[in-house]
């Protein structure tokens, strides 16, 4: 039988059956592939928008800030000094509505450590305020950079 022979309707049919790019038929293997790729640049995307929040929080700046002004810590470090990302699965990293506790790596020419920090709020709309803060060097040595100086006061106590 040949091909002439064939009534329009069904002509029609087998050679869009057969032709390619007809159906959108893709291979499952390479369906999976592109799955996974877009999976993993979402992933890898949304661990680094995390990061970058977490980085433009109140409390977090004001650890760093009081860790450079540190004169001791900044020592025990060394020149220059690093922040590295948090590692989101570390339960020691909690925030809710009013408390934040955060374990920032940081690392200096000559050592490296976490920087420990609690802050916490009145409200969930008002502003953080930092409680405490304390460098813990690898070799286990605590330096503290900042504590609360009272409840019911604004003094500050630098370390």
């Amino acid at each position: 039988m040949c091909c002439s022979d064939l009534t329009p309707a069904f002509k029609g049919q087998e050679l869009m059956a057969g032709s390619p790019g007809s159906r959108m038929s893709v291979p499952l293997g390479k369906l999976v592939l592109i799955a996974g790729t877009v999976a993993s640049g979402s992933g890898a995307l949304l661990y680094y928008l995390i990061q970058k929040t977490f980085s433009r929080t109140s409390y977090y700046q004001l650890a760093l800030e009081h860790l450079q002004s540190h004169p001791e810590a900044r020592e025990a470090l060394g020149p220059p000094l690093n922040t590295h990302y948090l590692h989101l699965t570390d339960r020691e990293n909690f925030v809710d509505i009013a408390y934040a506790q955060l374990k920032i790596p940081v690392s200096g020419s000559k050592s490296e450590g976490y920087l420990h920090v609690s802050s916490s709020r009145d409200n969930p709309f008002t502003r953080w305020h930092l409680r405490e803060v304390f460098l813990e060097l690898k070799d286990g040595q605590h330096i503290p950079v900042f504590k609360f100086g009272g409840v019911n006061s604004d003094e500050v106590q630098k370390e």
